[in-house]
């Protein structure tokens, strides 16, 4: 077993930049699987014109093939409410889709670089 000898402190403390990481839960209307291909396009193209924000974002749903339910975003931001601001711009806000949303502040836990 590898011992990582990592600085955690200093990985989850970004003071000196400014800006925060946050991940955001989106949830879903329920039965709005329409509603949803109907903004699909408007919304992916919002997203690629934010991704200096919006770091990583996807759906969430319960097995590969069933018709998402939520989200999950990581948001590089000032603060939360600048998270606010930009989600009150996503078609998929504003064409009605999102029943709600959960913001947390989040630290990653390791240093190298997220790539997939």
């Amino acid at each position: 077993m590898t011992h990582l000898n990592h600085d955690f402190a200093a990985l989850t403390n970004n003071a000196h930049e400014d800006w925060t990481l946050f991940a955001i839960h989106f949830h879903d209307k329920p039965g709005a699987g329409e509603l949803r291909r109907h903004l699909l396009q408007a919304h992916l193209e919002w997203v690629a014109a934010h991704q200096d924000l919006v770091r990583v974002a996807g759906s969430l749903r319960e097995s590969p093939g069933d018709t998402p339910i939520g989200a999950l975003w990581v948001v590089r931001a000032p603060d939360k409410a600048a998270v606010e601001a930009l989600i009150a711009t996503d078609p998929f806000t504003t064409g009605g889709l999102r029943a709600g949303w959960d913001i947390f502040y989040w630290s990653k836990a390791l240093p190298q670089p997220v790539t997939f």
